[in-house]
């Protein structure tokens, strides 16, 4: 069905596209009778995996970057991932860049964008993982209490695939400061979340990747290792810490940044973020600024996984990202020594059933 609805779908803008595919896919999820239809259509078979201590129905997840504000995870888990990765979140609310700033390169089965963390912020997200937070928020807003609610227990809101959450700083946060900022963000998601991955690697916030250099990056580990203990005690939960980390790292660099990780005990690594890189496109729209995706990714994103597998040597897991479209790319990539892959850009182009017959070829 999709090669027929792509069409469609491309004729619109990119980002309207995207707010109806995502709309679509919350409501149907909210909805018991669609639910149950699409869990049963994108049903993957089980190829359970472990890692940082959790067990993953199967290794293929959704990356960061389709559902910001969290608004879609019943539905998004239908679809047969083994893992949810939403945000990235901030702090505070916050627009992002002017637009337009998503563009397909359909002649490279690309995306560049230079979305630049729009965000609802922390507060909507909790309220989508807990709805008893809005009374907090009726009250806090209209001094009033909606009739009925009652102080209850916490109840999260996600289907049955592993829920990760990627946070980052916001744009106006100088690089001095950003720990306040990820420090916040892991004690507000501490209680919802399966795992936090820790974005430093966007392109399209000044100034963010300067938080991979060795220095600032042991600071802003060191910190969020010390305040995950606190979370854990208090929780009585295991948090794993991811780092996420950019394609466009020199050799240098990135042995710097997975020494730093592994210093820190960060329990694993995902590469790769968008990259700035541009050989090889035909597309009108290769000059535009933005990160990268899709399949010019591809062998930049391998690359980076094979140096980063060599560098932990087994000591915590991958997750591989950035330019998978089939299951032959999810394959490779997990013969290269990925634990988990992710996809985004891959769907776009594939569509929904991608996860399944990713899955149904491992």
């Amino acid at each position: 069905m999709y090669p027929r609805i792509r069409p469609h779908l491309f004729r619109l803008d990119p980002e309207v596209a995207h707010r109806l595919t995502l709309n679509a896919i919350r409501f149907a999820g909210d909805l018991p009778l669609s639910n149950w239809f699409l869990t049963q259509l994108f049903r993957a078979p089980s190829k359970p995996v472990e890692a940082f201590g959790l067990t993953f129905k199967n290794p293929v997840g959704l990356a960061a970057g389709y559902d910001k504000d969290a608004v879609a995870i019943r539905g998004l888990s239908t679809l047969g991932f083994g893992h949810v990765e939403v945000g990235t979140v901030t702090p505070r609310p916050q627009p992002g860049n002017l637009k337009p700033r998503v563009f397909r390169l359909v002649e490279d089965d690309a995306v560049i964008n230079r979305m630049g963390f729009p965000s609802r912020g922390s507060e909507y997200v909790q309220m989508q993982l807990n709805p008893l937070l809005r009374v907090g928020w009726f009250e806090r807003n209209f001094g009033i209490q909606p009739r009925g609610q009652k102080k209850k227990k916490m109840v999260i809101r996600k289907g049955d695939s592993i829920l990760g959450i990627n946070i980052g700083r916001n744009k106006d946060t100088p690089n001095e400061e950003a720990v306040l900022d990820y420090l916040e963000l892991l004690q507000n998601f501490a209680p919802y979340a399966d795992y936090l991955a820790i974005n430093i690697s966007s392109p399209n916030t000044v100034g963010l990747r300067q938080l991979q250099g060795r220095e600032a990056l042991n600071g802003l580990l060191t910190q969020l290792h010390a305040q995950r203990q606190l979370e854990e005690k208090k929780l009585e939960k295991k948090l794993p810490l991811l780092v996420k980390l950019a394609p466009d790292l020199t050799e240098s660099e990135l042995d710097d940044a997975i020494d730093v990780i592994l210093q820190t005990h960060m329990d694993g690594v995902i590469a790769t973020n968008t990259t700035l890189a541009r050989e090889g496109l035909r597309s009108e729209h290769r000059g535009e600024t933005g990160g990268l995706s899709g399949g010019p990714l591809a062998a930049r994103s391998e690359a980076v996984l094979s140096r980063i597998v060599k560098c932990v040597d087994g000591q915590i897991p991958v997750v591989s990202t950035g330019g998978i479209m089939s299951p032959d790319d999810a394959k490779k990539r997990l013969a290269l020594g990925a634990s988990l892959v992710q996809v985004y850009t891959g769907l776009i182009y594939a569509g929904p059933d991608l996860v399944k017959r990713i899955v149904k070829s491992l």
